[in-house]
């Protein structure tokens, strides 16, 4: 297998759950800062255009961090970071659900009509009008996410999952793009510095080694 990585959350998010999982895979960066991304070559391996994507053994190439880290769990089950029964997946798949579409995505948007508009205006469509919104959103729905937190430590209660991966990953970077969250959520808060003081949240931030080549 061969990873495409990137200086991106998505791929953070992965390479956060790789250390976890203490897997190690070879990987190539993909300079998307300087559109490398966008380019014939990486287009034909993930059409999208988007990073991380997934070389697997047989020649066939998976997009979207989620789905990469799925498909990891189960050739990988142990240590579980999705769950190891069908109640624990599901538990873990719903706050991971409620994590990306109710803050995550609304944080990655108001990034691309704000803070990232000179980097994504000649890419995507972008709508600079819309950006307070978006951000007033996602921050909306922080506290709607920090309400229904139940006794922790974690989102899946006792258990560290993709699912706190995610979230932190994402706030950690919104802190990067003027987009902090409130710090005195009673249960993110805490969460958050428990979560950051974990060896893979500094890890993350560095990009996995290069493949060898012949």
């Amino acid at each position: 297998m061969l990873l495409y990585d990137a200086k991106s959350p998505a791929p953070r998010c992965l390479r956060m759950f790789l250390l976890e999982k203490q897997l190690q895979l070879p990987a190539v960066t993909i300079d998307v800062f300087a559109g490398e991304n966008r380019q014939p070559a990486f287009l034909a391996i993930n059409p999208a255009g988007q990073t991380p994507a997934l070389r697997c053994d047989d020649g066939s190439t998976l997009a979207e961090a989620v789905t990469i880290a799925e498909y990891l769990e189960e050739l990988h089950p142990s240590p579980a970071l999705i769950g190891s029964t069908p109640e624990q997946r599901a538990q873990t798949r719903q706050w991971w659900r409620r994590v990306e579409l109710n803050v995550t995505e609304f944080i990655h948007n108001a990034y691309h009509y704000a803070e990232g508009l000179s980097r994504f205006e000649s890419r995507i469509p972008v709508l600079p009008d819309a950006a307070a919104g978006l951000k007033a959103i996602a921050q909306d729905r922080l506290r709607w996410l920090d309400g229904m937190f139940g006794a922790g430590p974690y989102l899946c209660g006792e258990r560290f999952s993709a699912a706190d991966i995610w979230l932190y990953v994402w706030l950690d970077f919104a802190l990067t793009v003027n987009q902090p969250f409130d710090r005195s959520l009673p249960h993110i808060e805490p969460w958050f510095a428990r979560v950051a003081a974990r060896p893979s949240a500094a890890r993350s931030q560095q990009l996995l080694q290069p493949a060898a080549t012949d």
